[in-house]
């Protein structure tokens, strides 16, 4: 099985290079002049972008070929109040050319939408919301001429008392997306709520692909193990969804989360790092039956901790693992 490891959004080694930069709403209403604060959130915008590019360049000159985009390239995109702005009339050739520059190396990029983002709420104007933020991720996305094998990837959302009717709601809400949208997710068991066998229903109820979170599955679960649910959710990467725009004989790979604890007595937050005990368990026992697999990493040192399971997977040479470059391995079951 060949395994590609990423990253999310920052790095921890390439300087001054955040793209997250961003501005409140009370900072945009105390600028008297409107349209002077809209080509603010542009210039913003705009160089949150150029560190796009300069961390995409940090992930090749390393041999990384997966990466989370930041949700946060547009401050305010999404706001209410600014429905009549437009910041891709400006940001679209940024955008264009973070896009060629994935497509030229082969980066497989995705987007995580926050938590806000809700398809299971019985509100109404969070659903509005919830909407509005999925069809912008789209259209970052689409602005970077990416197809839909960029996904965007979303939890089911909260339980609000009764967990069979919020898991109906996120279905019947799912069926009402326009196919653009739809053709774009993927869906994560988080560590509270739906675990990763009420998840995997829910995907195969509406034909999403599923990104298993191992840390969530370890934190809430039904007492199975992650393997256990592997076939089924190996299944759903083979869905029309999962597929969408793959190029012909080079299907999209299946995805994963992966964490580790911070401390015994803080078993939900991330850690600095990976511990590689734990995760190469997990490959081990996935490994005959997967041909390739992503890997994003959620740790607290971004592309350092990358860079250090790295290290430690070369420690594991004589028991089946072989280093294929900066990013990648071939682990053997």
């Amino acid at each position: 099985m060949i395994v590609r490891f990423g990253f999310v959004a920052m790095s921890m080694i390439v300087q001054n290079s955040s793209p997250s930069k961003t501005m409140t709403m009370a900072s945009f209403n105390k600028i008297a002049d409107r349209d002077a604060a809209l080509r603010k959130l542009e210039r913003i915008g705009l160089e949150n972008l150029h560190n796009t590019l300069r961390i995409l360049k940090h992930c090749i000159a390393h041999e990384i070929k997966v990466y989370r985009f930041s949700s946060k390239l547009v401050p305010l995109a999404t706001h209410p109040d600014l429905t009549d702005w437009n910041p891709m009339a400006v940001l679209q050739d940024s955008f264009a050319e973070i896009g060629d520059y994935v497509n030229k190396h082969g980066m497989r990029v995705s987007f995580h939408p926050d938590h806000f983002t809700v398809l299971s709420t019985p509100r109404s104007e969070v659903l509005i919301n919830s909407v509005r933020d999925l069809h912008h991720h789209v259209t970052m996305l689409t602005a970077m001429g990416l197809t839909a094998t960029a996904k965007n990837n979303i939890h089911i959302g909260g339980a609000y008392g009764d967990k069979l009717s919020a898991a109906a709601r996120f279905e019947e809400h799912f069926s009402q997306l326009d196919v653009g949208v739809k053709e774009r997710l993927t869906l994560e068991n988080d560590d509270k709520t739906f675990n990763a066998l009420e998840t995997l229903r829910v995907c195969q109820k509406t034909g999403l692909p599923m990104v298993i979170d191992i840390h969530h599955q370890w934190v809430n679960n039904e007492g199975e193990t992650p393997w256990e649910l592997w076939p089924d959710i190996l299944k759903t990467w083979q869905s029309t969804l999962a597929q969408a725009d793959a190029l012909p004989g080079v299907p999209l790979a299946p995805k994963i989360h992966v964490s580790s604890p911070r401390s015994t007595t803080d078993i939900r937050s991330h850690a600095d790092g990976i511990e590689i005990g734990s995760l190469l368990d997990f490959l081990r026992h996935i490994s005959r039956d997967t041909g390739h697999l992503d890997v994003m990493i959620e740790a607290k040192n971004k592309d350092v901790a990358l860079f250090e399971l790295m290290k430690d997977m070369g420690q594991f040479a004589s028991e089946g693992v072989t280093i294929r470059d900066g990013a990648s391995i071939e682990i053997l079951p």
